[in-house]
């Protein structure tokens, strides 16, 4: 029997496949922004493939779910783009060796994205409680009831600067700077997020991603230009 119509044929009798809105309840208490619109816009970009019934309805496996929770947490947690996402997905798909960019989360579709208390937070990062609240005073860290391996990272390195004699109260500039980086990212996808299709909404926040991507590349670039007149 051909794959799509077995995976058609099991659609129809199964009754552990779940419908669009079942996923939702499933996955919104960890991504309270997914939006039926967010959904399909993953399956129009070939990242999950929900079975469709006769009548044409989607319907999600225990395995869609996982691997839907994978690629949010990746977005949320580790800010990668969609298509470095698929590619590491294609690449699992395919039996091949894939290993996601430096300081991403495990290859395991099963692995769901951490959420540490503010306590384990001050614990991984060896920071102090004064520093962690500087971090938030100074919108560096936000603050929030429960946080991801990001804010880890970002605390670590405050607590390395601090070292150095660099306060978060000394880097209100790079927030700022955030700022306008967000302005400049807003602008660019202005065009986009006035569609009205459901598609365009969703492929608002992948755009975005992608902008500040190429953004990040120029900013490192200009740092290591400038830390090479250190060198003379």
């Amino acid at each position: 029997m051909p794959r799509a119509l077995a995976r058609a044929v099991h659609a129809q009798g199964s009754p552990d496949l779940l419908t669009i809105g079942q996923v939702l309840a499933r996955l919104k208490p960890e991504f309270p922004d997914l939006s039926n619109s967010k959904l399909r816009f993953l399956e129009e970009r070939q990242l999950v493939t929900p079975v469709r019934t006769e009548s044409g309805y989607r319907k999600f496996s225990a395995d869609d779910v996982e691997r839907l929770r994978f690629i949010l947490g990746l977005q949320r947690d580790h800010y990668l783009p969609l298509k470095v996402i698929r590619q590491h997905l294609d690449d699992l798909d395919a039996g091949r060796p894939s290993q996601l960019p430096s300081g991403a989360a495990p290859s395991s579709m099963l692995t769901g994205a951490r959420r540490i208390s503010r306590d384990e937070l001050i614990a991984e990062s060896g920071a102090s409680a004064a520093l962690l609240d500087d971090a938030i005073g100074t919108s560096l860290v936000p603050a929030a009831e429960f946080y991801g391996d990001d804010h880890v990272r970002v605390v670590s390195a405050l607590v390395e600067l601090k070292k150095s004699g660099i306060e978060p109260r000394h880097l209100r500039a790079f927030r700022a700077a955030a700022e306008r980086e967000l302005g400049l990212i807003e602008s660019a996808v202005a065009p986009v997020a006035r569609r009205r299709d459901a598609a365009g909404r969703a492929r608002v926040a992948e755009l975005a991603r992608e902008i500040s991507d190429q953004l990040e590349i120029v900013r490192t670039s200009l740092i290591r230009s400038a830390l090479g007149r250190l060198d003379t």
